[in-house]
């Protein structure tokens, strides 16, 4: 089996990358492309030979015939030119949109990931807005223009057999613009980076606005969070601003040296004709070809934020990408039916400094309830996290039936354990759906029958549209105690081995909090191990254990009677040296 060191070296392996997996496909498409560019080059000598033609021939000989036949066979040459130039536009529009089909879903997968994975610093990726960048810049302009920018060399060595003096200022002024390119790519390139980031930002806030939209309407919060939106705003502006200001001075550098190289050219054209050294065609001839050799440099520039954007984004993917876990094919195991085993577990959000749960043991049975309870920020969330495997043990670990957790896909994993978060969130789409956690071969009468055991089947059967009921976007369109009921009926679908229930009570009515008992008593009943961390005694009646955490670390463990003595100091006998003292 390969250590840890192996995986790493693995995971940092380029060729792995997903990235680098989903752009090795389409490799052979490029070289097609580099090859429509070629003939396209080609025929964009079709203007500057017609009328060399025409100056030196046609005009010479007065010869409408040769006209007629030198038009005729430049309009074929054009429309095979509009027709490359059609296929290759299309070619990598397909391009960009199978990278974007082949990454989408491990994109999509990581995305809803990050923040487990990477905590605070989540706040900042944006992963799926990353992938449609580099997808639009692959169906844009700025690939053609790439690809066009290889050929000046031909288009130069054309103007240089027509007169080496021509070729030579051809020369200088490609210099010049190649110079200013790479100045544009050294001092563009903060600003861009901090124009990137501070977009990251605003969206950000756009969704956490839209997730606390009630609170921003009931506390009175949008004329200040629209002034730090204004401030926030501004800043963006100016980064953006900056950013263009940039690459807005090479790119008209770079237009106005192209305009002064073409009347170079046509100048030292017309001084050469003069001498008799060169003909007034070929004076012409060599001004549009050394436009033509400039005019994919400054397309070039002109999609340079994009290209600048898109390399960004592909970085910003690779290593967010490097980072995600990439489960490898793991042998079917059964699901587990017999024992939880937590050996000295310590645990904690990615990236913390110090873990927030600290060397934790237990065993659990089938069919054991354990009530987690103490004080706030001891741990308990962050505990039951790492038993469904979201937060990651830094030590210890935690065994189902002996295996460990990770060696169960995550599919699999997610047929044995149901868990209601305290932040609890539904998915747009129907009841139905969401219940049966949008699993296409779920059965109706498992959904109903977790329905049933969270109380909720009538209250289902009483909207218009019954479990068909489309609930919106984080279920906005139900209440509080309906949501929480919703979200327990999602953790109890398929009668699951671990039910991780954290404050499952904080939004339920009396009638709720009895439901809750009964749906917690049979699956017990049923051989689940239950998982309950409250802070109301009513959500603990129906357990057998309590874990009591305190600063981390574990406070008492055991019977719930037991452990109840020991961390609670009585109430009563409390108050009556209290009325003594008085």
């Amino acid at each position: 089996m390969a250590g840890p060191k192996q995986r790493t070296a693995k995971a940092n392996s380029g060729r792995d990358n997903p990235v680098s997996t989903a752009f090795k496909p389409i490799r052979s498409a490029f070289w097609g492309v580099a090859v429509v560019s070629f003939v396209i080059n080609i025929l964009m000598l079709t203007g500057p030979v017609f009328m060399l033609q025409v100056y030196d021939r046609v005009l010479a000989s007065g010869s409408v015939p040769t006209l007629v036949v030198i038009g005729s066979l430049a309009m074929v040459l054009y429309v095979f030119y509009g027709i490359l130039e059609g296929v290759r536009g299309r070619i990598l529009s397909r391009l960009g949109q199978r990278v974007d089909a082949r990454l989408s879903g491990i994109v999509y997968k990581v995305s809803n990931s990050l923040p487990v994975r990477l905590g605070r610093q989540a706040s900042r990726l944006r992963p799926v807005q990353d992938l449609d960048t580099i997808r639009q810049f692959l169906s844009g302009p700025g690939p053609a223009a790439i690809f066009d920018i290889p050929w000046l060399p031909l288009y130069l060595g054309i103007v240089f057999l027509f007169h080496p003096l021509l070729g030579f200022v051809g020369l200088a002024g490609a210099i010049i613009i190649s110079v200013l390119i790479a100045l544009n790519e050294v001092m563009s390139r903060e600003p861009t980076e901090d124009a990137a980031g501070q977009s990251g930002r605003r969206s950000a806030a756009v969704e956490s606005g839209q997730r606390n939209s009630e609170v921003v309407a009931a506390m009175g919060m949008q004329e200040t969070l629209t002034a730090r939106w204004d401030a926030q705003n501004l800043e963006y502006l100016a980064t953006q601003r900056r950013a263009s200001d940039r690459t807005g001075i090479f790119g008209t550098a770079i237009k106005t040296i192209r305009f002064i190289l073409q009347s170079a050219i046509l100048g030292v054209g017309a001084w050469l004709a003069i001498k008799q050294e060169i003909s007034p065609g070929v004076m012409i001839a060599a001004s549009i070809m050394t436009s033509r050799a400039l005019a994919p440099i400054e397309q070039a520039v002109a999609q340079w934020r994009g290209f600048v954007a898109s390399r960004q984004a592909l970085r910003r993917l690779r290593e967010v990408l490097q980072v995600s876990e990439s489960e490898d094919a793991k042998m079917d195991l059964p699901a587990p039916t017999k024992s939880i085993s937590v050996e000295q577990v310590f645990c904690g959000p990615f990236g913390e400094a110090m873990p927030y749960v600290q060397n934790v043991s237990l065993e659990l049975e089938a069919g054991d309830g354990l009530g987690i309870i103490g004080p706030s920020g001891s741990g308990k969330s962050t505990f039951a996290r790492a038993l469904v495997g979201v937060t990651p043990t830094l030590k210890g670990v935690i065994r189902f039936d002996g295996a460990e957790l990770s060696q169960w896909e995550s599919a699999k994993r997610g047929e044995f354990i149901g868990y209601l978060p305290q932040d609890l969130q539904l998915f747009d789409g129907t009841i139905a759906e969401n219940i049966a956690r949008f699993r296409e071969d779920a059965a109706p009468e498992k959904i109903i029958e977790a329905a049933k055991l969270a109380d909720v089947h009538d209250m289902i059967v009483g909207l218009p549209e019954g479990y068909n009921t489309v609930i919106g976007r984080s279920g906005r369109s139900l209440s509080a105690g309906q949501r929480q009921r919703l979200a327990l009926a999602r953790s109890l679908y398929d009668n699951p081995f671990l039910v991780v229930l954290d404050e499952p009570n904080s939004n339920l009515d009396a009638i709720g909090e009895n439901a809750l008992t009964n749906a917690i008593k049979a699956m017990r009943q049923k051989g689940s191990i239950v998982v309950v961390i409250a802070h109301r005694p009513s959500a603990i009646a129906t357990v057998d254990k309590i874990l009591c955490l305190k600063d981390g670390k574990l406070a008492g463990f055991g019977p719930k009677e037991e452990v109840l003595k020991q961390v609670v100091q009585p109430v009563q006998p409390m108050r009556q040296g209290a009325g003594a003292a008085r």
